[in-house]
């Protein structure tokens, strides 16, 4: 579902659009380690929650020279003199990425993260005090796609830029800056290592990740196991009553904000540690096993899944659907697999909107351009400025991703998603043929394939995609007629 309006009475998602923005409850990441998949390759795996209707293209950002200084949503900071190229999924408006991965083979995704830091800087936002902005968690992401030839050294990048610029401002289209802030933690993957990265304010703590897998939800994971953490971490603690032993800094109990419910986050993060492990114990988690975790909205366990349907539903789900009451804040706007192979060429799956309504095409990271559908947001063009005065996008002819914006909702069918089960069924039957198929052909290329031969299967999976996600929404609509 797609409604965006706080309301129950709303009768088209499209009908409201409010200058204040849902806070900014969900998403959620996972990075598994070669060793246990089938392709001896690091996955680096995001599902980006937004606002419904917030458009979220595929970007190519070519190599930028010349340093200088760099304009963000809040503050200006030094340019480097070269930058890394890169694809980023991003928000519409926002110059930052919600995941992404670079030449290098360096994949990054983050979460928001609720800690007693933004809440007190939030506090004196409202009350009218000034507060400092900072940089934006998106844009800490793609600064650290754009300097990092290694995930260690991304890692490097994202928290010096931390500690001398900080982060606040609102990570949402929104005019009430104070509810849509947010701190972010981070999973940052090369074709060798996995770090967490979890920040309050301007501090941080980090640890390379020796489990098979790790994931994130919107709580901190890191407890007392982080390997480094920033300088005044533990006094800046200490001093505000947040750790009141001698024992090592536990960061998670220290830092989470105790005003915000954890329920919304736990369930998912636990979910996907399941799902997860089972795979890991079973033949590894490959393409299916990560499609599944992405996809799920708690089907076989003892929830039995929504009550209804997906698209109305009970709980916030790693597949997520906005409700009608606004329950939830949005829908899972866009999905990316990044695949990171030793000594190869990396290359992402991506989906744009829901999984589960959703196909996921092949996207190597060779230097090409990407084709103009998954680019193209819609009635808004290029990152915008500061979040708390950037206009709405709307469809347009030729957007990849609001053609699967359309086909999200005419699956719902109505603001009760009664289409749901009978319609998710038949795009499935669709797209499952079309995925396999495309599964193969990239298997074909993954170890030489040439930069055209994968320019050339991205084009045709995304020609075949959007060509059947149109077929679908026409069917569905003469149904409905």
């Amino acid at each position: 579902m797609t409604i965006r309006a706080q309301s129950t009475q709303a009768s088209s998602p499209r009908e409201s659009r409010t200058a204040v923005a849902p806070r900014p409850w969900s998403c959620d990441t996972f990075a598994v380690h070669g060793a246990h998949t089938p392709y001896a390759a690091t996955l680096l795996a995001k599902n980006s929650d937004r606002p419904a209707l917030e458009t979220q293209p595929l970007r190519w950002l070519d190599r930028r020279e010349g340093g200088g200084r760099l304009r963000l949503a809040y503050v200006e900071i030094d340019d480097a003199p070269e930058t890394i190229p890169h694809l980023g999924s991003s928000p519409y408006w926002c110059w930052g990425h919600e995941a992404g991965v670079n030449t290098h083979g360096v994949a990054i995704g983050n979460e928001a993260l609720f800690t007693r830091d933004v809440a007190t800087t939030a506090a004196m936002d409202r009350s009218g005090l000034d507060v400092t902005p900072g940089i934006l968690g998106m844009e800490l992401l793609r600064l650290g796609l754009e300097r990092g030839r290694t995930a260690a050294e991304a890692v490097t990048v994202m928290t010096d830029l931390l500690e001398r610029h900080g982060q606040y401002g609102a990570g949402t289209v929104s005019t009430d800056r104070a509810a849509a802030a947010y701190d972010n933690s981070f999973l940052v993957a090369d074709p060798t290592e996995v770090w967490v990265l979890e920040t309050t304010g301007r501090r941080w703590a980090t640890k390379r990740v020796q489990n098979p897998f790790w994931a994130l939800s919107n709580e901190p994971t890191l407890r007392d196991d982080w390997e480094f953490c920033s300088p005044d971490l533990e006094s800046h603690a200490t001093e505000r009553g947040w750790q009141r032993t001698r024992e090592r800094l536990d960061f998670a109990a220290a830092v989470a904000d105790p005003g915000v419910p954890l329920q919304v986050s736990h369930i998912r993060l636990q979910r996907s540690r399941e799902l997860l492990s089972a795979a890991v114990r079973g033949d590894g988690v490959g393409f299916a096993e990560v499609r599944r975790v992405l996809s799920d909205h708690y089907e076989g366990t003892f929830l039995g899944g929504p009550k209804f349907n997906p698209a109305r539903p009970d709980f916030h789900t790693l597949c997520m659907h906005a409700h009608p009451s606004g329950f939830t804040w949005g829908n899972t706007a866009s999905s990316m697999i990044s695949v990171l192979p030793r000594g190869v060429r990396p290359y992402v799956w991506w989906a744009a909107t829901t999984p589960c309504t959703s196909v996921y095409v092949p996207v190597a990271v060779t230097g090409s351009p990407l084709p103009a559908a998954l680019s193209t947001a819609g009635t808004q063009h290029g990152a915008g400025p500061n979040p708390e005065r950037v206009a709405a996008d709307n469809s347009a002819p030729g957007s990849y991703w609001w053609a699967f914006q359309d086909l999200l909702e005419a699956v719902a069918g109505d603001p009760d998603g009664s289409g749901y089960h009978e319609r998710q069924r038949q795009v499935r039957s669709v797209f499952d043929r079309l995925q396999q198929q495309w599964l193969g052909q990239a298997d074909d290329l993954a170890d030489d394939g040439t930069d055209e031969q994968w320019q050339a299967l991205t084009e045709q999976c995304v020609t075949e995609a959007q060509a059947a996600a149109h077929h679908l929404v026409r069917g569905f609509n003469r149904s409905r007629g």
